[in-house]
């Protein structure tokens, strides 16, 4: 598997997000590469290696699953010209049978259930019973009591739980929200913690267990797990690995620019660019090489014209661009 990340790396030393990709990394090539039976006997010791390495294999089936449709035209001339010879098994396997298959014996050994959509196609059903939400690409302003307010940015769900004494009370569910509190003070509940302030702004990001808050003016107090922590303007804390990470300065026309109608990247691989432009496009762009998601980048695209991302990538870095429909495309 020319290209690829090296598959034996062991579970205590990998973090979750090395799987998933590792786990990405193998799906794509068995749906698209030329596969061999080494790659295969490879394929099936990764898996062995740990229920989560199973585990990681069986979500990233079932996100690819997700993408047959769009894929099946571009995909069927290499569905019906190969063919995939296992020991033992007289009849060719073709590979989307061999993904089904590798599927549910990944899901069996794991023994897990994908609860979150996968490749996020559409919202949780926590996110679609919330009080307020945003869909692809939107951003929406919601009024707090005493001239507090909220931004919604793309694909943000969130409950105002109503005002008690002298708080507003908000739980965000996933997405992203920029605060601004005046003296009411406000509470945002996230993931495991909780976001305050008065007389302050804040933006915070919930993807999954993983919460970023910026503090953009003034002082915000944030409470994860029982550890508090003061954030002031120009700072920001991340939780990771179910703890929160050092405090850092940050540049907040960068971390904030969506409320401009920017997307701004300084120094990024190519991987965490894509995986942002992903929230505010309809579809998906999905990279297929391991090699071009490491270049880095410095960029800054409008949201109203996020196709000169796939433009620039094409001019800079010689990528290859194949549209699917429905907003999908591979970028090789």
């Amino acid at each position: 598997m020319n290209g690829y990340p090296a598959m034996t790396i062991g579970e205590e030393r990998v973090p979750h997000e090395a799987l998933r990709r590792q786990a990405k990394d193998w799906v794509v090539h068995i749906a698209t590469g030329e596969v061999t039976q080494a790659d295969l006997r490879a394929l099936e010791r990764w898996r062995a290696e740990s229920p989560l390495h199973a585990q990681a294999y069986a979500q990233a089936c079932q996100m690819w699953s997700m993408l047959e449709l769009p894929l099946r035209a571009a995909a069927r001339a290499t569905d019906q010209a190969t063919t995939i010879r296992i020991p033992g098994v007289r009849r060719p396997i073709g590979r989307r049978a061999f993904m089904g298959g590798a599927l549910a014996a990944s899901a069996a050994a794991a023994g897990v259930m994908v609860t979150r959509p996968p490749l996020e196609l559409w919202p949780s059903f926590s996110e679609f019973a919330a009080d307020y939400r945003t869909g692809v690409g939107e951003q929406r302003k919601v009024a707090l009591s005493s001239h507090g307010s909220i931004e919604m940015n793309t694909r943000t769900s969130l409950n105002i739980r109503g005002a008690s004494g002298a708080t507003d009370d908000v739980e965000l569910i996933a997405g992203e929200a920029a605060v601004a509190a005046g003296q009411r003070a406000v509470v945002v509940r996230v993931a495991a913690g909780q976001i305050s302030a008065t007389n302050a702004q804040f933006t915070v990001r919930c993807d999954g267990p993983d919460v970023r808050v910026v503090c953009l003016a003034g002082r915000v107090e944030v409470d994860y797990q029982g550890r508090a922590v003061t954030l002031r303007s120009r700072e920001q804390i991340a939780s990771a690995a179910h703890d929160l990470g050092p405090v850092v300065t940050i540049d907040p026309y960068i971390v904030a620019g969506w409320r401009d109608g920017l997307l701004i990247f300084q120094d990024e691989p190519m991987l965490r660019v894509i995986d942002e432009v992903n929230r505010y496009r309809a579809g998906r762009i999905i990279l297929m090489n391991a090699a071009l998601g490491e270049r880095r980048i410095s960029a800054r695209f409008k949201l109203a014209r996020l196709d000169a991302v796939l433009t620039q990538f094409q001019e800079a870095f010689g990528a290859k661009v194949r549209p699917l429909g429905g907003g999908f495309v591979l970028l090789t």
